[in-house]
Formats: structure tokens, sequence, C-alpha cells
């Protein structure tokens, strides 16, 4: 009887045990969740003082969206592969280009426009060299170009932004100043975007 009393002691007393330990991994689960949601009050309290830009950064973004709050809206092309003006060696690129444009009737308008698009595009590209490609300045120029050139089909005008395209001469002076009077006329393509680029 003596061993059945000590027997059935033993497992009471590794039930406390188990009890105490189960509160305290509690008490410290509690405590380092309390600790981690002070850290990160202070860190979200630390940057909006830190950035006082922030809210003015933040209510400039949604002027850039169209205006009903949608998603903007993709046009892929086919991908150009283009012979470049190297004189030196024969180079080519490769260019994936996708126009992003703000709602669903603007990509099937520029849908209807694509060949005379791509053949625009094509024009752009085959008269660059790979020097030109491949530095940012490049890739940017040939963006805004793009952009430029794709609208074109559609009867808008957008301004020559390129100074250095050309040097000014008596006879260019006039169009450019020509040019930035239709500078008030808004691209329905937002965005060249480059899904690939490849210069070989």
């Amino acid at each position: 009887m003596a061993t059945a009393a000590a027997a059935a002691d033993a497992p009471k007393g590794g039930g406390k045990k188990k009890l105490i330990i189960i509160v305290a991994a509690v008490l410290v689960l509690v405590l380092g969740g309390g600790v981690g949601l002070l850290l990160m009050k202070k860190k979200a309290a630390a940057a909006d003082d830190d950035s006082g830009d922030a809210p003015t950064h933040e209510a400039a973004a949604p002027a850039a969206k169209p205006k009903d709050g949608k998603p903007p809206v993709f046009v892929p092309l086919d991908p150009f592969t283009v012979n470049l003006t190297d004189k030196e060696v024969d180079r080519f690129a490769q260019v994936g280009i996708t126009l992003e444009v703000g709602d669903e009737h603007t990509a099937e308008e520029i849908k209807a426009y694509l060949p005379a698009i791509r053949s625009n595009v094509l024009m752009v590209l085959s008269h660059k060299s790979s020097a030109e490609l491949l530095t940012p300045e490049g890739k940017q120029k040939l963006s805004r170009e793009i952009m430029r050139e794709a609208v074109r089909p559609m009867g808008i005008e957008l301004d020559d932004d390129d100074d250095d395209a050309a040097p000014a001469t008596d006879d260019s002076a006039p169009k450019k100043k020509k040019k930035k009077k239709h500078r008030n006329v808004e691209s329905p393509i937002l965005e060249v975007l480059f899904s690939q680029f490849i210069v070989q």
C-alpha cells in the first residue's frame, strides 16, 4: 500500500512542475509579445517623425494613377529584333516593350493602331547604335522617343524634349517652338516599360 501511495504522489509532483513550466512559458510569450509591440510602435513613430516628406509623397502618388482609382492597364508589344547602326561590327538589339495606359478603352484604341505603332517603334530602334542603347540615359531617351512615336498614328504630337538630338539651327528652332505649343496635349500612354533588352 505504501508503494501505491508513493506512486500516486509522484505524478502529482510532476504535474505541478509541468504546470509551473507552462505558466512560465505563457508569461514569457506574453511579455515578449508586449515588448515586440512596443518596439514596433516606437519604430513606426520614429519613421513618421523622420520622414517629414512622407505624407507629401503619399499624397502625390494617387495623382499619378487614374482618377477612378483603378489600376493601369498594360499593352505588351511583340518583341522587336533590329540591326543597329554600328559601323565597325554588325550588332543587333532584341527589345521587349510594354505600354502602360490608364484604362481598357485606351488599351483597345492602342491595339487598333498597333501595326502603325510597331512600324514607328521599329524605325526608332533601327536608327540607334549599341553605344546609345547601353547607357541608362540612352534607355531613358529611347523610352521618350518610343512614347512620342507610339502616339503619332493616333494624331497626337508630343513635344520632343531631346535637346541633344540634333544641333540647333535657324531652321530647326522655329519647329521646336511650334512643337512646344502642343505641350498641353496628354499622352494616352502613361509609360513605356522594357520587358527585355538585349544588345549583341
